[in-house]
């Protein structure tokens, strides 16, 4: 129990108390702070109140007189209370002018145009964070990538780069910067220079830049529809006028979006893995879009997300190779290739935009973590992540298929999978009329984490279907989910 004192000396309320509690985790100078504050704050001790002797108050709370010392000197330093010489410690009298405790304020429509109302109807829900199977974007990290990272983590902190004692480049630093280029150009088909490069912390926060640099309030911007929720909420806070352009098994219907807009300020695009559907961008289509960003001066955002993990044949080239007119903004991770907790993507920035990106950057977080790049360079200059997403696109595949057989063998009455050649998740489309986001409801009581598709369409007619990760988890934890899923299934 809390050791109570009741003051009852000049100008204290009866009802004003003092606690602490010697079994809390906060130490008692915090607490006995914390509550004299609180009382000023809230009135309790009017300006002009004289505070209990600094050895009186000690005895009566039996603690040491210094603490006592220690918390008036703290809120003397503060403003709260003014000391008088011979004549003790009172409440400061500036608090007459304190702010009123204003009355609590009901919560903002979601509808009415403000920037808070916009974002908080975009908050996302707490249950995709969870480790549960099906989760979207979780990665897999073997031992001897852990026994790498950790050497270069130990090794770059034995020699600290003088460079983390100041403020960088907005893009990143120009080491990494040159391994991502060379990279892109190797594997990716990218034609870029490393003055080109920015490193950011992640796809979500690349396309923030982008939207910052390119979309005013009515812009009109392509989605594909389906489309990735995150892109779709950004571009609804921005307030840019959204058209949905249907995707069908060749991906990104241009010409649909030609006809809705033909003059859009940018289009949105995940040509090598469309999210969510999984289709790829038909040659055909690609040279049809390009040609009309060149000719309509519009921007294309080409979000490359997972192409790394391809499973039948080599990586598909990039979007942005093929553009010979620098309409292409081309944006990766390494959230899904190494891990999301190292927070670290890039962009490749048209040089029409680079003033434009490293200002907007510069604005908003500065620069990346310099340790963090030193051993991502590191990694990529050693040979590492070469060797890293080899290991990882086999474990992927094995996974993969692990959930493939399993949906078949067990839900196999109820579902139709779509086998993905490349990237970290797979759709499944749901038979008999079942409602997905019903299913995906009742899944996620049971512990297993779907994503229903039809909630990822805009305009077009929605497929009754389930968006499942399958990469992060190891055989039994696939195995158990599609068993408490087919349970699901059957009950629906």
């Amino acid at each position: 129990m809390p050791d109570q004192f009741f003051t009852a000396g000049p100008g204290w309320s009866d009802l004003l108390s003092l606690s602490i509690d010697r079994q809390a985790p906060e130490p008692l100078f915090q607490q006995l702070y914390a509550e004299l504050r609180r009382a000023i704050l809230d009135g309790k001790l009017a300006p002009g109140t004289r505070l209990p002797a600094t050895r009186l108050l000690a005895a009566r709370l039996g603690v040491s007189r210094t603490l006592v010392v220690s918390v008036y000197e703290q809120l003397l330093a503060e403003g709260y209370a003014d000391g008088r010489a011979g004549s003790g410690t009172f409440v400061s009298r500036d608090m007459l002018d304190r702010p009123a405790k204003p009355a609590p304020v009901p919560p903002v429509a979601a509808d009415q145009p403000t920037p808070a109302a916009r974002y908080a109807a975009l908050k996302p829900s707490p249950d995709q964070f969870l480790p549960l199977p099906f989760n979207l974007g979780r990665c897999s990290v073997d031992d001897r990538t852990m026994a790498v990272w950790r050497r270069l983590s130990a090794a770059r902190l034995r020699k600290a780069d003088p460079l983390w004692l100041g403020y960088s480049d907005p893009r990143g630093s120009p080491a990494l910067r040159d391994a991502v280029a060379g990279y892109l150009r190797a594997a990716r088909g990218v034609e870029c220079d490393p003055a080109q490069i920015m490193i950011l912390s992640g796809v979500q926060q690349a396309i923030d830049l982008v939207v910052k640099i390119l979309i005013e309030p009515g812009d009109a911007v392509w989605i594909e529809d389906p489309t990735y929720s995150a892109l779709h909420g950004a571009m609804q806070a921005a307030r840019a006028a959204i058209v949905p352009v249907p995707v069908d098994e060749n991906g990104l219907v241009v010409s649909a979006g030609i006809a809705a807009s033909p003059v859009a300020r940018a289009v949105y695009v995940t040509p090598s893995h469309q999210s969510p559907t999984g289709v790829v961008l038909s040659m055909a289509r690609r040279l049809e879009l390009l040609a009309w960003a060149r000719d309509a001066r519009s921007w294309v955002i080409e979000d490359d997300y997972d192409s790394e993990f391809r499973y039948a044949g080599r990586p598909l080239a990039s979007l942005q190779g093929m553009d010979r007119g620098e309409r292409v903004i081309y944006l990766g991770t390494f959230s899904k290739v190494l891990f999301p907790g190292l927070r670290l993507g890039y962009a490749v920035i048209p040089y029409e935009l680079l003033d434009a990106a490293i200002a907007a950057r510069y604005l908003t977080d500065r620069h990346s973590p310099g340790l963090t790049e030193s051993v991502v360079t590191d990694f990529i200059e050693q040979g590492h992540f070469g060797a890293h997403l080899r290991r990882m696109c086999n474990q992927y595949r094995i996974a993969r298929d692990t959930l493939v057989d399993a949906l078949r063998s067990k839900a196999g009455g109820y579902l139709d999978v779509d086998v993905p050649d490349q990237g970290m998740h797979l759709t499944a489309r749901l038979r008999h009329g079942l409602d997905d986001a019903a299913v995906a409801q009742a899944a996620a009581a049971a512990g297993v984490a779907v994503r229903p598709i039809s909630r990822l369409y805009l305009a077009a007619p929605p497929r009754s279907a389930l968006v499942m990760g399958f990469t992060g988890y190891d055989p039994q934890t696939l195995l158990a989910g599609v068993d408490r899923l087919a349970g699901v299934l059957r009950q629906s």
